[in-house]
């Protein structure tokens, strides 16, 4: 793979050229960023990369967040057109224009990571004085190529921060993440093509080490991802004169015949170097299945004729389920624009919040919009089955298998899942001995029931929830390292109701579906109420107090404080007694005299009497004397 080290012979050539530029070490460059209208232009022609990179940027800054860093995406030139940054640090990355609209190539800026990246076609970090210009000596960055399915360098990913605060892991993480947004630039670019995922250990399917190549219908070869092309040991120039069969040893209707099976398992297939590789294959466009692969094969060799609208594409489009969730909260908006880009791809999705943010909610709406909608969507709440029922639950048995188990045994919730969603919930809960069997199931795609010797194939979805912090159960050895690698394909948070800006369109949408048509509203009072309550609960104590305030309500249309249960009001009476006392205190504590706590009090008294000593001594109830003797402290 490629080289993420910038040797000290990299270094010296990217000074000889900046020297060559004309540049002076002690130069200051210009740093003014282009007119913003020709700044949008630039990324609307780079709205591609900017698209697919935006989310991992995203995850990527999550991960160095408040580390005196930022996280920096460029185009093929090196000019910055998107840019996260720590509070902290984006002042100091102002004075040097680490911005949005400046160039950083290196003919203008000299030796830095995005322009020697560029130039070199390879990770690059540089570090301090590594810098060509001294103004920048105060910077380390870390930057990664990003390829398009030519092998074309089409922008930069790029980790800058001050020096004090580099990191050793940093260049893997800014490398790992420029691999993810080329991968998902590969598939988006081949849309109607047969995809094919492989690597020589079957485990690595669906991670970054996997290979992608794509094809023809009828088998031409396409392109393939850098690891693809690695694990292939062949150029993309030699790769494009070969075909499915040639690389691969087989005709391309096997594919076809693989899976028009009901439960398609890994395909263990030779490479033409003699390496043997599994494969798993896809055809993305979701109106041509594998099953109507030899149609379409037939389609690719004739003359190209404009295709007629299937039936179906005339027909107006279903509502999106996640759409339906996105309520205007902007946490709430981007989450769902980081699931749709996944959704469909056999990337595994691990939900996580707080209980009752409505993780299960967001997993069938995942599996509402995803190309298996029709098939099942199989629940299992691994927190509530009894750690001793748990397996047999998940993996089903045979007769007679163990003690009470029914006759003709059970197939389990993976199986009934086959061809459809699986929806693990409270995964952090499950016992450590079936995360290893989970694991083995993940990889292998076979399901072992209890009691029985034969594995069953199995094509399933996977989408997990859970409430705890998986990281600290790995530290603790409670949670396996290798399973939780193997399901966070695409991490995504449910903020808490208490964080989220659409309440009011909340309750709107929960008091439509639990009035049941019923005109009903919430008052002005009750709504100040549930604004300032901190809803530990989440939605499903929100739900349920509307639903019972509904019932209370009898035939009025709005909810009143008296149609609240009273442990709520309680709450609110609470909340609001404690806000009271630690405003008291707060006054208090600013205050290091009693006199002072009287001085303000008879200040504020003046101001409301407009400055009559008379009315104020009157309303505080003491003499104007004390009045007087008061303000002369």
């Amino acid at each position: 793979m490629l080289s993420a080290i910038c040797t000290e012979t990299m270094l010296d050539e990217s000074h000889q050229r900046c020297a060559a530029y004309g540049l002076s070490t002690t130069e200051k460059p210009d740093f003014d960023p282009i007119a913003r209208n020709d700044l949008s232009l630039i990324v609307e022609q780079n709205r591609v990369l900017y698209t697919h990179a935006l989310p991992v940027m995203e995850t990527l800054y999550d991960q160095i967040i408040n580390t005196h860093n930022m996280v920096v995406l460029t185009d093929a030139n090196g000019l910055i057109v998107h840019a996260l940054g720590d509070d902290d640090f984006l002042e100091k990355a102002n004075r040097v224009a680490l911005q949005p609209g400046v160039s950083w190539s290196e003919e203008g800026k000299g030796t830095n990571a995005i322009g020697t990246a560029i130039v070199e076609k390879k990770p690059t970090l540089v570090h301090a004085n590594q810098h060509y210009l001294r103004a920048n000596h105060f910077l380390t960055c870390s930057a990664a190529p990003i390829f398009n399915h030519q092998g074309d360098v089409i922008g930069v990913l790029d980790v800058t921060g001050d020096k004090s605060s580099y990191h050793q892991h940093t260049m893997a993480l800014v490398r790992m993440s420029a691999q993810m947004i080329e991968n998902h630039l590969f598939s988006a670019a081949f849309d109607d093509a047969i995809t094919l995922h492989f690597h020589s250990r079957p485990e690595f399917i669906g991670t970054l080490m996997e290979g992608i190549a794509s094809f023809s219908p009828s088998g031409r070869f396409l392109s393939a991802s850098r690891s693809g092309l690695f694990q292939l040991g062949l150029p993309l120039s030699a790769l494009k004169t070969h075909t499915f069969s040639s690389l691969f040893g087989l005709p391309v209707s096997a594919l076809f015949d693989h899976y028009r099976t009901a439960c398609p398992g890994l395909l263990n297939l030779c490479l033409h170097n003699g390496v043997r590789v599994f494969v798993r294959a896809e055809m993305r466009r979701t109106n041509l299945t594998f099953h109507a692969m030899p149609e379409a094969l037939a389609r690719d060799a004739a003359p190209r004729v404009a295709p007629q609208p299937a039936a179906s594409e005339t027909q107006p489009r279903r509502m999106s389920s996640l759409r339906y969730l996105n309520t205007g909260d902007a946490q709430v908006e981007r989450l769902i624009e980081k699931l749709s880009k996944v959704i469909g791809r056999d990337i595994p999705i691990l939900v996580t919040g707080e209980t009752g943010t409505g993780k299960d909610l967001l997993a069938q709406a995942i599996h509402n919009d995803s190309p298996r909608a029709k098939g099942p969507f199989v629940a299992v709440n691994c927190a509530s089955i009894p750690e001793t029922l748990i397996e047999s639950e998940l993996f089903g048995y045979e007769d007679g298998a163990f003690t009470g188990a029914r006759k003709k045994g059970s197939i389990g919730k993976i199986l009934q899942a086959n061809g459809g969603t699986l929806f693990l919930d409270e995964i952090g809960d499950m016992p450590m001995s079936l995360q290893v069997r989970l694991l083995r199931v993940l990889q292998d795609r076979m399901v072992t029931p209890l009691g029985s010797t034969k594995s069953i194939p199995v094509n399933v979805a996977l989408i997990c929830a859970t409430n705890r912090n998986l990281r600290e159960m790995i530290a603790l050895n409670t949670f396996r390292e290798d399973l939780y690698y193997r399901l966070n394909g695409l991490v995504v948070k449910l903020p808490p109701l208490r964080e989220r800006s659409d309440l009011d369109a909340v309750i709107e949408k929960l008091l439509a579906t639990e009035a049941e048509g019923r005109p009903c509203r919430v008052s002005d009072e009750v709504m100040r109420m549930f604004r300032q309550h901190k809803w530990p609960g989440n939605f499903r104590q929100l739900t349920n107090l509307l639903r019972t305030a509904i019932v209370m309500l009898g035939d009025d249309a709005e909810i009143l404080p008296e149609h609240l249960p009273d442990d709520f009001l309680d709450d609110i009476s609470h909340a609001q007694r404690q806000n009271a006392s630690d405003t008291i205190e707060r006054i208090v504590s600013d205050m290091s005299r009693l006199e002072d706590v009287e001085a303000s009090v008879i200040r504020k008294s003046l101001e409301a009497h407009g400055g009559n000593v008379s009315a104020t001594a009157r309303a505080l109830g003491v003499s104007r004397n004390t009045i007087y003797r008061k303000m002369q402290h």
